[in-house]
């Protein structure tokens, strides 16, 4: 592994993959002048990428490498593997142009839908079964996904459901969600808060940064409530219950905000019969989970082995940011000199409770 923070050498490879052993098969540098990789959390298909060509390569799957020297090692690492579709050409007089749109093996399962009416019966193994029907539905290879959780209830795809959505959804039911290697091999991973997880890259701003030096970040408070009611009805009239952020050290509190922004309940689903009490904590614990801002802090980096849904630790002191663990939600690498990689990601910070 080269030490990423140091100079070296970058070159890119580009080579066609054989559906049947998802092991490269044939070299395709001569007709590829270039491609951007996009990866990204809200993606259904977890990424795509745009690759600029010579000549149309037909549909394929095309596994996309770096190739790195440094100290006179030559490594190669795998950028993205990506099923080749919709070529756009162009000619500027010259030279002629394609361009090739491309997706990740996810689309095979975008692309086909259950049976209507189809259905999976409550008491089944929720990721066994996912596991095995991804693995009948797409020929990339597909890693098994553990859990022990099982459906309560018999599970119904929706009419427009796609064999992604609906598993995607049944997956859902285990806290997994789909998950992806450079290789294209389909896994699933449980859905963690950040929290819980470890940093895998420190992004610094000292002499051996990576860092590219602008840096932007974004924060809403737009919705964010300073109070909170909740109004539960029970057979002799109803339950009232009012919490109000008045802390002069929350930026969104009435008092710093000079009003009130309100967030009211009506007949929350609890248990039993809840008293007065239970529905004054019930009303705290609401204003507690809705006091949380979200920051989106946008970089540039060169090339290191971060993926989207890593943990990584923010500290960009010139900027203000100090020891922030952040999620890696998109990425957009540019397979060009420098291997520049505009990044995302978001952290959220209490302001009250």
């Amino acid at each position: 592994m080269p030490d990423w923070t140091k100079p070296m050498q970058q070159t890119f490879e580009y080579f066609v993959v054989d559906p049947g052993t998802w092991k490269d098969q044939s070299k395709l540098d001569a007709k590829i002048s270039s491609s951007t990789i996009t990866r990204g959390e809200e993606e259904s298909t977890l990424g795509s990428a745009t690759i600029d060509c010579v000549e149309s390569i037909g549909e394929c799957y095309v596994r996309i490498y770096l190739v790195t020297i440094q100290n006179g090692i030559k490594e190669r690492f795998p950028l993205a593997t990506v099923l080749v579709q919709s070529p756009r050409s162009g000619f500027d007089g010259r030279v002629q142009t394609v361009s090739l749109d491309a997706y990740t093996p996810l689309i095979e399962l975008k692309e086909k839908y259950p049976d209507i009416g189809y259905s999976i019966l409550k008491d089944q193994n929720i990721m066994e079964i996912a596991s095995r029907l991804t693995r009948e539905k797409v020929r990339a290879p597909v890693v098994m996904g553990s859990s022990d959780t099982k459906l309560f209830y018999d599970f119904v795809a929706n009419l427009n459901d796609s064999w992604l959505s609906f598993l995607s959804d049944l997956i859902a039911n285990a806290k997994f969600k789909f998950d992806l290697d450079e290789m294209g091999r389909i896994g699933f991973a449980p859905v963690q808060d950040v929290a819980s997880l470890q940093p895998e890259w420190e992004y610094t701003d000292d002499n051996s940064s990576i860092l590219y030096p602008q840096i932007d970040m974004e924060r809403d408070m737009y919705g964010l409530p300073n109070v909170v009611e909740v109004i539960y009805s029970t057979n002799s009239g109803y339950l009232y219950s009012k919490v109000v952020n008045d802390d002069a050290n929350s930026p969104i509190s009435t008092v710093n905000r000079g009003r009130e922004v309100v967030y009211r309940v009506t007949d929350p689903d609890v248990i039993g019969n809840p008293t007065q009490e239970q529905m004054d904590e019930y009303a705290k614990q609401l204003l507690r989970n809705n006091s949380c801002l979200e920051y989106t802090v946008t970089y540039t980096h060169g090339y290191c082995p971060v993926r989207i849904g890593d943990c990584v630790l923010l500290n960009y002191r010139r900027a203000g940011i100090e020891r922030i663990k952040a999620k890696v939600t998109s990425q957009t690498i540019k397979c060009e000199p420098g291997c520049p990689v505009s990044e995302t990601a978001v952290f959220t910070t209490k302001l009250w409770g």
